[in-house]
């Protein structure tokens, strides 16, 4: 077994170990992960050293996103009771922060290389991704990355990702690109404005990462848009003026539902001498503050489902997505292999038909050329020359499929929704194309009778992990009491 293999099996059972006793049902659904796996690798979806386990998030993950001063890391420190991340009016910090609960009672920073080379974070070898849009930054992790660990108690079971400003304009690409991978990895993202300035059309750039481009997702109603520090529009009694136009901004970028919460943190808060506009503030401060407090507390319930919810897709992927397009896509090279082959064919028989009627060899029916004179009497050399024949057209052949699978591996790219499924695609078609498999295969390789009842089985499971939820945080049929139900049955 390879390093890669190793450390991929290294990391399957360290997650085991993890879910043995937090939770069983996604132990299961672990080993479910394994069955997509074996048939993956079989098909050439994934490579040894990969696992669809592997690929998503088994801790809830909350992310904090937005603009410089916007008062994140405010936000953060008054949600852990601890003061562990710089704030000010200014930048404080350039580096995505991840914080995770401390055993030992102490705060500790860590680089960004314990999360790079660490495989139970969710930014395992992320420098390999910052380096292919950023050609020489992967080896400067610490600069985008730092992991740090707090013994705050609300920190057990989850992570939370603190953000640098996101209109910064220092390594602006690679940081977009972490901010991707942030938002696609986490349950629950955090999106804070700044209502001391109130003039969000000035920021459209900001808008169209941070809103814009959300509006498509099937998960977009994990983000929350918070407008902070409203309280510094109190001395002229106009937050809803404020809160109109950041809404009116956020409209023009589509975004026309979604909950907007609107808070400030009391200890460095505007002081507002009127007690009226006073309570109407902290009133609707607390009401938010309660809410998005309660949704992040829900992120380790909303994990669950998550997780049951990408098995269930990955597995409907493979006889939804995968095998229609590789199929396509091997009757595509089949019709292109043949037709280069009947093409080389026909040229081949009009050459010796030329060059047989040139040379004046072929005089009626009589065939007198010396080299077929020659193979008539000395069998072997028949033999011989039959065999490099062959040899020279199966070897056209094997160039004929190689061309025309590099001719179609370009439209099965552009068939991926992203860079991921483009590269399982192809790896999938590589894998069906190879020299000894039959062109005239209608199936992918590994796509068998016993591939599709493994994946029949994890779609089947599916249904039972949800239950199994349910029955965990849900209880519709009421008390039970002396194995009576509640009409007495």
């Amino acid at each position: 077994m390879s390093k890669p293999e190793l450390n991929i099996v290294q990391r399957l059972q360290s997650l085991e170990g993890h879910l043995k006793g937090e939770n069983p049902v996604l132990l299961d659904a672990v080993k479910s992960f394994r069955e997509l796996d074996a048939v993956a690798y079989k098909m050439g979806v994934l490579s040894p050293h990969e696992s669809f386990a592997t690929m998503i998030p088994w801790w809830p993950l909350v992310s904090v996103l937005g603009t410089f001063s916007a008062g994140k890391s405010t936000f953060i420190n008054s949600y852990l009771g601890f003061n562990l991340q710089s704030s000010g009016n200014q930048a404080v910090d350039d580096r995505f922060t991840v914080i995770c609960h401390s055993n030992d009672g102490d705060v500790h920073t860590l680089p960004g290389l314990a999360l790079d080379a660490d495989p139970r974070f969710p930014f395992y070898q992320i420098s390999e991704d910052i380096e292919k849009v950023a050609e020489g930054e992967g080896r400067r992790i610490d600069a985008y990355l730092q992991l740090k660990a707090c013994p705050s108690d609300v920190l057990l079971g989850k992570i939370i990702i603190d953000s640098p400003g996101f209109d910064a304009d220092a390594q602006r690409t690679s940081t977009l690109r972490l901010t991707e991978h942030i938002v696609d990895l986490s349950d629950l993202v955090l999106v804070f404005f700044d209502a001391r300035h109130p003039e969000p059309g000035a920021m459209q750039d900001t808008l169209q990462h941070l809103v814009s481009e959300t509006l498509n997702r099937n998960d977009s109603s994990k983000f929350l848009y918070i407008l902070n520090q409203i309280d510094a529009t109190a001395r002229e009694d106009n937050p809803e003026e404020v809160f109109g136009a950041w809404q009116r901004a956020l409209a023009q970028k589509g975004l026309t539902g979604g909950r907007f919460y609107t808070i400030y943190n009391r200890d460095v808060a505007v002081h507002i001498a009127d007690d009226a506009l006073r309570a109407r503030f902290e009133r609707k401060r607390d009401e938010d503050m309660a809410e998005i407090y309660s949704r992040i507390q829900q992120v380790k319930i909303e994990r669950a489902y998550r997780i049951v919810g990408s098995l269930e897709a990955i597995a409907g992927d493979f006889s939804a997505r995968i095998v229609p397009i590789v199929s396509e896509a091997l009757a595509r090279w089949r019709k292109r292999v043949l037709t280069i082959d009947a093409v080389l064919v026909v040229v081949a028989v009009v050459l010796f038909l030329v060059f047989s009627i040139r040379s004046g060899w072929w005089e009626g029916m009589n065939l007198t050329a010396p080299w077929f004179i020659a193979l008539q009497q000395n069998p072997l050399l028949a033999i011989v020359a039959v065999v490099v024949a062959a040899a020279v057209a199966i070897t056209v052949h094997q160039k004929v499929r190689v061309l025309a699978a590099n001719s179609v591996r370009r439209w099965v790219e552009q068939q991926g929704s992203g860079e991921e499924e483009s590269r399982r695609l192809v790896g999938a078609f590589s894998v069906s194309t190879g020299a000894w498999r039959s062109i005239f295969s209608t199936q992918p390789k590994g796509w068998g009778r016993r591939a599709k009842k493994r994946i029949a089985e994890v779609i089947s499971k599916t249904d039972m992990f949800v239950q199994s939820l349910n029955d965990t945080f849900t209880n519709p049929s009421g008390p039970v009491a002396n194995g009576e139900d509640r009409e007495g049955r």
